[in-house]
């Protein structure tokens, strides 16, 4: 598992994740970002991300957003794709985390994380002890609180990389 600042896993998108591969090993909830990791920020639920949620609980998942932001934007994004939600989450704390996992029914050894920010997304799912897998966000045009995360962001996307390249 990922621990501190680096991620499981990184790629590109939320929805190129192989979920039937992940059911296969035993995990049973998924717990998203939902700005810049399943849509552009402040957008509503799209056509895609409910496609996604119906093919999760399809496979067999139990699928939630997980956001810092407040309760109506949080739970209109949850009803349009037919998932749980948790507002104001709080992330990095663990809160926001095991309250996810505590509607999904999961625990941490059996739930994924996916979201586009380290110092919010991946170092609190690290902290809960879930398996956490990094997107690349959908558009860089952030407030600017995240675009100064983002630059702290780049020498540990670096060293990871090249952490990852000696792996394989």
């Amino acid at each position: 598992m990922g621990r501190g600042l680096f991620p499981d896993e990184m790629i590109s998108s939320a929805y190129e994740i192989d979920y039937e591969a992940f059911y296969a090993k035993g995990y049973r909830g998924i717990i998203y970002d939902i700005d810049n990791t399943l849509v552009l920020p402040d957008a509503p639920a799209d056509e895609r991300a409910a496609a996604l949620f119906e093919r999760l609980h399809g496979i067999g998942f139990q699928a939630i957003v997980l956001s810092n932001n407040k309760g109506p934007r949080v739970s209109s994004f949850a009803e349009g794709v037919n998932g749980g939600y948790v507002a104001g989450g709080g992330k990095p704390l663990p809160r926001g985390y095991r309250q996810a996992m505590k509607q999904m029914g999961t625990d941490p050894e059996h739930t994924l994380f996916v979201g586009d920010q380290i110092f919010t997304d991946v170092w609190g799912a690290n902290a809960c002890g879930l398996y956490t897998i990094l997107t690349r966000p959908f558009t860089r045009r952030e407030e600017i609180q995240i675009i100064l995360k983002r630059i702290l962001e780049w020498p540990i996307l670096a060293l990871y990389k090249a952490t990852h390249r000696r792996e394989q």
